[in-house]
């Protein structure tokens, strides 16, 4: 409404005028995203929340009614740099212009938090980061493949862990940017070449600390999937022990740093020797048993010549031992011992087959010089007739000189005689 005035132009109310710049704004600025920084931010008991948005030349206030403040996915927070969609307004009351929000979007470091969410959140629905689907790491890897860079300090860390923990253990790096326009495309590639190749027994992916920017790569969707779907187990070394990325969740096996990931693929390794120590102790003491058993029945059989063998056998046996300890020591991973425990049971088959096969042998040597001392002792004389005269038990070669018993004993007995 205009007033009537004794000079000059009509004059507007300040009603008036709120109502065209209220016109004005929403004409032009009903649908606008401003950038700024989060102060003086409120909740009223209503639910609405009100805040000013500022930069280092101007501020702007701004409310986020309750029915708009109830779909908000990120509440503003003192000092948050956000972006918010709204429309401008004039707040007729105090006569200040006004940004009524009605969406928020983090900045910089909120907006990646934000993306980290939304991707976890949707990889979760789709159960990628179920136990049921991870793999348990192999005991004894022979061959193990690492994508990372070339040249940081990580794939200096896990190649030394590495050769002290499992020395002759091989090892295959695919060189990959970690960071950078290209470093998700790289990542990928070392983690589906090796996927694809069959070549390593597990696969270390990660790299060293740094920020949030820095770690990117492994919060992206393309890295998780190509993780998610490798056929070899994957085992993620990402930053330090309070970093967390996506490919943590998605990966088989999570490490807190990649030295932590060469430890963790080496763990059987270092127990190796002593279940090896523990199991050829075993092996010996079996076959110990088993040969010292062997010796003990050819003993009682009277075969001197099968203990010797034995003997042998059981020397030959403990100088293979001696050399197997010494193969394991200089870190012969591959030595398989289910064949040496074959080979010692087919070595004491063929050594109980041979003693028998001796005894077998030696049983008519023994008939015969039984047959022959019997032929050649005096009691075989008496078969053909002859006697032995014997005094006081010992046998008469001349005629007693007094009258004596003798006692004479023939093939068919013995009877007494007196002389005279």
């Amino acid at each position: 409404m205009q007033l009537p005035l004794s000079y000059g132009p009509p004059a507007l109310t300040v009603s008036s005028f709120t109502e065209q710049l209220t016109g004005l704004l929403l004409d032009n600025f009903s649908d606008v995203w401003i950038a700024g920084e989060c102060s003086g931010v409120k909740q009223a008991p209503s639910g609405h929340w009100y805040f000013t948005l500022k930069d280092d030349g101007a501020q702007l206030r701004c409310a986020c009614f309750k029915q708009n403040a109830m779909r908000l996915r990120v509440k503003p927070t003192e000092g948050m740099a956000i972006l918010a969609r709204g429309r401008i307004e004039v707040y007729a009351a105090r006569g200040d212009y006004q940004l009524i929000v009605e969406a928020i979007e983090p900045q910089g470091l909120g907006a990646l938090q934000a993306a980290f969410e939304l991707l976890k959140k949707k990889l979760k629905a789709e159960g990628l980061f179920e136990a049921a689907r991870k793999r348990p790491l192999p005991e004894h890897p022979a061959r193990v493949g690492i994508v990372t860079s070339s040249s940081g300090a990580a794939i200096q860390d896990m190649l030394n862990v590495l050769a002290r923990r499992a020395p002759g253990l091989h090892i295959r790096l695919y060189p990959a940017q970690v960071q950078g326009e290209f470093a998700v495309e790289q990542i990928v590639r070392g983690v589906e070449y090796f996927s694809k190749s069959g070549w390593a027994d597990v696969v270390i992916v990660g790299r060293g600390g740094g920020s949030i920017e820095d770690l990117w790569a492994f919060n992206e969707e393309a890295v998780a999937r190509a993780i998610a779907a490798s056929s070899v187990p994957v085992v993620s070394a990402v930053g330090h022990e309070t970093d967390f990325t996506i490919a943590d969740f998605v990966a088989d096996l999570r490490a807190p740093t990649p030295s932590a990931a060469a430890e963790l693929v080496t763990q059987y390794a270092v127990q190796r020797p002593k279940r090896l120590e523990s199991v050829e102790s075993h092996l010996v003491r079996a076959m110990q048993l088993r040969l010292s058993r062997a010796s003990d029945r050819l003993g009682r059989q009277g075969i001197a010549r099968a203990q010797l063998l034995v003997r042998l056998r059981l020397n030959r046996l403990a100088q293979r031992f001696d050399d197997l300890d010494s193969r394991l020591r200089r870190g012969d991973l591959r030595l398989k011992l289910r064949e040496a425990k074959e080979r010692e049971l087919r070595l004491a088959a063929r050594l109980e087959h041979a003693m028998r096969l001796r005894l077998n042998r030696a049983r008519p040597r023994v008939e015969r010089v039984e047959s022959s001392l019997r032929q050649l002792g005096p009691l075989a004389v008496l078969d053909r007739g002859y006697a032995i005269v014997l005094a006081d038990g010992k046998a008469v070669k001349e005629p007693p000189a007094a009258e004596s018993e003798l006692d004479v004993r023939v093939a068919g007995g013995r009877f007494r005689a007196v002389t005279y």
